[in-house]
């Protein structure tokens, strides 16, 4: 473990553990879509806040990278795990965006298995965050956020095959494809975080 020099080191995990926080209540707030009488516009700009509020963060991190002259980890694992967090956010908040916008109708069910998936991937991820400053116990978080990934896939495959089986007319299909795509690419970001935090955990043992 390498030597490491506080106090600058804690404004970075109190940074990334608010990430981590803001990820997971982003997917609380999307998972709300899943109610047929939601008011999806209302989930629409509570996630329009919490990409704002995930922007915000990701700035104040890399402000404290420019202006730090001791990282807790290197610098470009650090950028790499900023931007993936802020990456998870922005592909919740555009899904969210474009259901309101094209006027999506009913989600399928499989949609509702994206969004369950998501949120477990999200609650893991927020509760890493907080472990990052120790980087205790690290290892159980990737490799279950690698696996939610898998089973998100899967999901996304069977949800695409369904899509294109003549069940749906070609606008409502077009629709659906792109929120699936818009579900399954925050379950890629999701994924990427994993692999930052595990990055840093090899080079940090």
């Amino acid at each position: 473990m390498r030597f490491r020099i506080t106090p600058r080191d804690n404004a970075f995990f109190d940074m990334f553990t608010e990430a981590g926080r803001n990820i997971a209540d982003s997917a609380d707030i999307l998972a709300g879509l899943l109610d047929p009488n939601a008011n999806r516009e209302a989930i629409a700009r509570q996630l329009r806040e919490r990409e704002h509020a995930g922007d915000a963060v990701t700035h104040r991190i890399m402000r404290q990278l420019n202006t730090s002259f001791v990282t807790p980890f290197d610098r470009e694992d650090i950028y790499r795990l900023a931007s993936a967090l802020d990456d998870v956010v922005d592909a919740m908040e555009a899904a969210a965006d474009f259901i309101v916008l094209a006027d999506v109708g009913k989600l399928p069910a499989l949609m509702g298995e994206q969004l369950t998936l998501l949120a477990r991937a999200s609650q893991e991820t927020a509760d890493a965050m907080g472990r990052l400053k120790t980087l205790a116990d690290l290892e159980p978080y990737w490799i279950e956020v690698n696996r939610l990934e898998n089973e998100a896939d899967r999901v996304y495959r069977k949800l695409l095959s369904r899509l294109f089986s003549g069940d749906y007319d070609a606008l409502t299909m077009v629709k659906l494809r792109e929120v699936a795509d818009g579900f399954e690419e925050a379950a890629d970001a999701l994924e990427h975080v994993a692999h930052a935090v595990e990055t840093i955990a090899v080079k940090e043992s």
